[in-house]
């Protein structure tokens, strides 16, 4: 059976895939606005540190006040309706409960989140992002070690390629790169939230009238966000970071076969099996025609000249030898697409991506001159961005990673475009984020023998 047949299978039986949300922001509020629309599928309970927004949250999006009106999270379970707690850890301990969606975006809390959720024999749908590339690699064995899944998110990009990568993989044919589409200059990478508003082109009065979040917005202009997912796609599809990071090359869904192959062959790719995000602006500020700001792609090869014929054949966009071509995804749903992940751990017992490696690191990179004594301010902030490198040469070179560059101060300076180790900074070994994060560090390292 499809998932929807098998989450309306339980639903008739009266057995619901029962599902603890942590974080009603913006992914979390997409969720939560096509649960109730899912058959099979209950939103059991809603855990924030502002219980408050959060029933302001399931209220804008048009659920009736007795949804949310569940007094205890075992009322929820009775009734059909929905708890809403500041208690994450209730939540994620919670009897009943067969999945946690962790939807903050602070890493350590998402690390948090996620063992407590693994102790407690729950699986994770981990949309967090920024606490998967900090530490997905030994997330993902903890959450085997419990016998549970940890899955990210789909709708969410990275899912979204891992999908395009398993199906090119499964029909036989060779990844040469996958990746996605954003809006991107160099110049972003300095970007700063003083800046970021001039850069996307937002008014004063478009930014007074609606939530937007600076720090947030810019994470996505200066590269960070980018190279986040793209380390979270490398550590779920076995792909290599190319040495120097992301090149956001300009190109249209047209061109991708003939860009996104390798140099050799006259493309910009240092090698065959990595990931890049490319650009939706010529390096001039013109958009690039047939862009794919919003989408997702895969590149792959034929294998052999019956099948770069059959390419001819049906119409694929090839490059000019007819032996690349690309499929493609031009738009993302964020939570609106979740259910599928939801669906998919509980009643196949798949992840939609999952991490099983580490290939990919984003370490803190200074955007101007640094000096010591200045505290870090983390993702899409004034001090830092997040480049992509080869875990190995992150590894080597004691790299910080972005997910920890906050409210560190610098010991000694670091120059513009240089990246920040954790030679440079104080820091405390007992935080617990940073203990986890440096204890995968030494498995991984040892792993390499290194």
């Amino acid at each position: 059976m499809s998932l929807s047949q098998k989450l309306a299978a339980r639903a008739e039986a009266g057995n619901p895939v029962r599902v603890g949300v942590i974080g009603a922001g913006k992914f979390g509020s997409m969720f939560l606005s096509q649960g109730p629309r899912t058959p099979g599928l209950h939103v059991a309970g809603i855990a924030d540190l502002d219980p408050e927004r959060a029933r302001q949250a399931v209220a804008r999006i048009g659920w009736p006040a007795e949804r949310s009106s569940a007094r205890s999270l075992a009322e929820a379970m009775r009734t059909g309706a929905t708890f809403i707690t500041e208690d994450a850890a209730a939540l994620t301990a919670g009897d009943g409960i067969d999945v946690i969606v962790e939807a903050t975006g602070n890493p350590g809390v998402g690390i948090r989140h996620a063992l407590h959720a693994f102790a407690h024999g729950k699986h994770v749908v981990m949309v967090n992002v920024e606490a998967d590339a900090l530490a997905g690699p030994l997330l993902a064995r903890r959450a085997a070690e419990a016998g549970v899944l940890y899955s990210f998110a789909y709708g969410d990009q990275p899912a979204l390629i891992a999908e395009l990568v398993d199906w090119a993989r499964t029909a036989g044919f060779h990844v040469v790169c996958a990746g996605k589409g954003t809006k991107y200059l160099p110049v972003y990478h300095a970007s700063t939230p003083d800046t970021v508003w001039r850069h996307y082109g937002f008014s004063e009065e478009q930014v007074a009238g609606g939530d937007f979040n600076p720090q947030m917005f810019n994470s996505f202009l200066d590269g960070t966000k980018s190279a986040l997912e793209m380390a979270a796609v490398a550590n779920a599809c076995g792909l290599d970071p190319a040495p120097d990071g992301l090149a956001f090359p300009p190109c249209g869904v047209d061109d991708l076969p003939g860009v996104l192959r390798p140099r050799e062959d006259g493309g910009i790719l240092s090698r065959s099996g990595t990931v890049e995000v490319v650009s939706s602006l010529e390096r001039d500020g013109r958009p690039v025609f047939r862009d794919l700001r919003w989408g997702v792609y895969v590149t792959f090869e034929a294998p052999s000249d019956y099948v770069r014929r059959c390419f001819a054949e049906y119409g694929l966009k090839t490059d000019s030898t007819g032996r690349y071509s690309a499929m493609y995804k031009p738009y993302h749903l964020i939570g609106l697409e979740l259910g599928l992940s939801v669906a998919s751990v509980v009643v196949r017992g798949e992840p939609t991506g999952t991490t099983r490696g580490f290939s990919g690191d984003v370490v803190a990179t200074a955007k101007r001159d640094l000096s010591a004594g200045e505290r870090l301010d983390g993702e899409g902030g004034h001090t830092v961005y997040g480049r992509l490198m080869p875990a190995a040469d992150s590894l080597r070179a004691g790299g910080l990673p972005i997910g920890l560059a906050h409210d560190l101060v610098l010991t000694r300076p670091v120059a513009a475009g240089r990246p920040v180790s954790w030679d440079d900074v104080a820091f405390d070994p007992d935080r617990p984020a940073i203990r986890f994060r440096r204890e995968m560090e030494a498995l991984f390292r040892g792993e390499a023998g290194g």
